[in-house]
């Protein structure tokens, strides 16, 4: 019987079209807007239904966009679905489409996402709908743009919806999908009219095409009936069968980390295999939660949370012998009928559980029988967030008790929706660098109390106590003497360190698109990457985005800083920075760390790379760069970067110090400045050495790796990470950690002074050698104790 005939006989409604009975039962609404609901049979809304034919529906409804959008069109569009209803129908569209990013419309703010765009919706019970992507650029690529919706009725929502963001991100094609076409000829003409002003193509793809005919009193005839009708949602008492015991049961789903719950904020190609390899183990733990021997179980998703627990059903109906159906709750009035010719014969209300932008309100779930009914269901999965998860839930009368009145067993799952991406700190409220020259994927721990001292520092890192990255050396404030061999070095290097800036930045752009988004690895790195900032905008006019981000030995990359980048650049763009290569651990360390992130190229550049680690440098020679000569002080003020489990959490990017306090002795600008006044005059042999360079063999010889092996067996320290190579990784031995010896290439010159400087004041024996492939070597002291130094601190010979 179809399940639209109650409806049609009492408010003289007539549906009409090839197809729309099969799709669609008919029910009254309490809305006084509009007096009918089209309820559809395949969106696993309203009514439980297979979650096979649910997913397969919109699979085919994204296979016909594909191949009206062709495969070059289809690869660059964007799917936008609608909330509530047609949140999962659009994500399973995206799905069929293929490689498309999706992203649905919401009507809960969160707090720490901007609202790239907002829309009303003019006949829906609850109109206002927001925009949230995680990634402001998601929406503004030139792609068509693929919207989804249950019905299109009159297209007065999707012309809101285009108008709305053509105006922010304009495009010259859109295609809008839903499952059933009821527009009236004037409603597809003034889509027409309206493409036609807006200077783009608008496709329309549908399941079935029909019509709806309405009286005119149909308002008040809904009215009537709901006067007339008795609220099952509202009556206490039900057929519940004898002595049967109720549960609620929790159960841990092993959510993989940091992947969304949904599209809410945006859900990437890259989101979706990982949910494909992860949902059977987690089917798995959903079926051994139910009983013994169910034989039906609904799925239950709660309002916009719609995709993941159909994903969810659908495997479930693989891992288990019982008949598995999905629906999902809904904040939809709707009058309930116990009919077998109306589309909603049982209702259920509780009170909202989550902060929707519209306030609390009753909620619904329908169709969801009566324990005794024959159709009953043995267990209810319910499928929230962790917003949603709130006490209102759990309550009396909330949404588990009136499920428990209807079913033996209740499970619930709770899915942790992601948390907002931190902000990247800028200049002058963290660092001394300009806001422009770089954003800091860090968090500011400035009142921490990190620092200490190098002795006991380096005791506890060689006893597997501590980490280098748990805490900070105290800030080596140079001698007067010391400054005064800063100034020199840069007075006679400044003209060479410009030369090969210009030469790498040169190589990148020719090489990694003309504009790259620079990421320097902190710290050493970023004074490198906003000198390859500023040449770049002074010799090509280009303003390229740079950042600096954490990456510690041992322990990886900052993932949360991968995901933001991921989020609002692409990640080809991304060209990671650094100062210099020692003997390549670092570079390592970055190609395993980015492996989970297949879209960036875990290619280093630097500014030299006397180990042979890379392919991307300014200059394979070993020689002083003044940055390497100090710490915070020309880095703008900012300590290395901190990761302690105390201190830095899921989620958060990881630490570092602004020393707003040594700003009077900060050179950060003045080395900046120095190396910059070279650009016009080395811009024509950094050219040449760049394309010089680029028709040369320049594959990684890892010949400072080898040495750094032959080295430490033969002093008998027995671990390469005490062992630093090259001008820049002894300066930072000399600096931060307890020396014990400096390997100095023979005839090395003036490119050594203030190692010798540091060494003398240190107490380090300076051993001279004729067959180093580095200017010298820093080795640490390889068997620290505190014992081993004198009462001055100095090193043990």
């Amino acid at each position: 019987m179809w399940t639209g005939a109650w409806t049609a006989d009492r408010l003289g409604v007539e549906l009409a079209g090839d197809g729309v009975r099969e799709l669609l039962g008919l029910a009254v609404r309490r809305n006084p807007k509009r007096a009918h609901l089209l309820v559809s049979n395949v969106l696993g809304k309203h009514v439980p239904q297979h979650p096979a034919v649910v997913y397969g529906t919109a699979l085919g409804l994204g296979h016909r966009v594909r191949e009206l959008l062709g495969e070059d069109a289809a690869a660059r569009a964007v799917v936008l679905g609608y909330a509530e209803t047609a949140t999962g129908l659009g994500h399973c569209v995206a799905d069929g489409i293929g490689h498309a990013p999706y992203l649905h419309s919401t009507r809960r703010p969160v707090p720490g996402y901007t609202q790239a765009a907002g829309f009303e919706e003019e006949h829906s019970h609850h109109t206002s709908h927001l925009l949230l992507p995680e990634d402001p650029g998601l929406l503004a690529t030139d792609g068509p743009l693929v919207l989804v919706d249950d019905e299109f009725s009159t297209g007065r929502t999707v012309r809101n919806t285009i108008a709305a963001l053509h105006h922010a991100f304009p495009r010259d094609r859109y295609a809008v999908v839903a499952l059933t076409d009821m527009r009236a000829p004037r409603d597809a003409a003034a889509l027409e009219e309206f493409a036609t002003e807006l200077g783009a193509r608008i496709d329309v793809v549908a399941l079935a095409h029909g019509t709806l005919t309405l009286p005119p009193d149909v308002l008040d005839r809904a009215a009537a009936l709901i006067s007339a009708q008795p609220d099952p949602g509202q009556t206490p008492t039900e057929r519940t069968a004898p002595h049967q015991a109720r549960e609620v049961i929790r159960v841990a789903l092993g959510w993989p980390a940091g992947l969304p719950d949904g599209g809410r904020h945006g859900f990437t190609p890259e989101h979706r295999a990982r949910l494909d390899a992860a949902l059977p183990a987690m089917a798995d733990r959903l079926a051994a939660a139910l009983p013994h021997g169910a034989a039906r179980v609904l799925v239950l998703g709660t309002e916009e949370l719609i995709y993941t627990p159909l994903r969810l059903a659908d495997a479930l109906t693989g891992a288990t012998g019982a008949e598995v159906r999905f629906s999902t709750t809904t904040r939809s009035p709707v009058l309930a009928v116990d009919d077998p010719g109306y589309a909603i014969r049982h209702r259920l209300v509780f009170p909202a559980h989550d902060t929707p932008a519209d306030g609390p309100g009753p909620r619904y779930a329908y169709n969801i029988p009566p324990s005794a009914d024959a159709d009953a269901f043995d267990a209810v999965v319910v499928v929230t967030d962790t917003p949603a998860d709130t006490p209102a839930l759990h309550a009396p009368g909330g949404l588990l008790a009136r499920l428990a009145e209807r079913t033996p067993r209740v499970v619930v799952v709770t899915v942790p929706a992601p948390a907002p991406l931190p902000r990247p700190l800028h200049g002058p409220h963290f660092s001394s660098y300009p806001a422009e020259d770089c954003g800091w994927l860090l968090q500011d721990l400035s009142d921490a109390a990190l620092e200490a001292p190098t002795e006991e520092r380096e005791e506890a890192i060689q006893r597997g106590g501590a980490h280098y990255a748990e805490s900070l050396p105290v800030e080596y404030q140079p001698s007067p003497e010391y400054q005064r061999l800063f100034h020199s070095a840069l007075t006679v290097s400044a003209a060479r360190v410009a030369r090969a800036v210009g030469a790498v930045t040169e190589t990148v752009l020719a090489e990694r698109g003309p504009r790259p988004v620079l990421v320097s690895l902190a710290r050493a790195g970023t004074p490198v990457g906003v000198l390859m900032r500023r040449y770049a905008a002074h010799t090509h006019g280009l303003d390229l985005p740079h950042y600096a981000i954490s990456i510690v030995r041992g322990r990886g990359i900052d993932t949360t800083a991968v995901r933001w980048l991921a989020a609002h650049h692409d990640p080809a763009d991304v060209v990671f920075v650094d100062g210099w290569t020692g003997k390549g651990a670092i570079t390592r360390e970055l190609a395993d760390a980015l492996r989970p992130y297949p879209g960036f190229d875990p290619d280093l550049a630097v500014l030299a790379d006397p180990g042979g680690c890379v392919r991307t440098y300014g200059t394979r020679e070993d020689y002083l760069i003044p940055s390497a000569c100090l710490n915070s002080t020309v880095s703008g003020l900012v300590s290395r970067t901190v990761l302690r489990a105390d201190l830095v959490g899921p989620g958060d990017f990881h630490g570092a110090k602004f020393y707003r306090d040594l700003a009077g002795a900060d050179l950060s600008a003045h080395f900046l400045d120095a190396v910059a006044a070279h650009f016009p005059a080395v811009t024509a042999d950094a050219k040449a050495d760049s394309a010089a360079l680029r028709a040369a063999d320049r594959a990684p010889t890892w010949a400072g790796w080898h040495a750094v092996e032959r080295i430490s067996e033969g002093y008998g320290i027995g671990d390469v990470n005490l062992v630093k190579p090259g001008v820049g990784e002894t300066t930072r031995v000399l600096l931060r950690r307890v020396p014990w010896r400096v390997l100095a290439r023979r005839g090395a010159g003036a490119d050594l002074d203030h190692v010798r400087l540091l060494a003398e004041q240190r107490g380090v024996p300076v051993e001279e050698t004729d067959d180093l492939p580095y200017t010298c070597v820093g080795l640490i002291h390889p068997r620290y104790t505190r014992g081993a130094t004198g009462a001055d601190g100095k090193a043990a010979s």
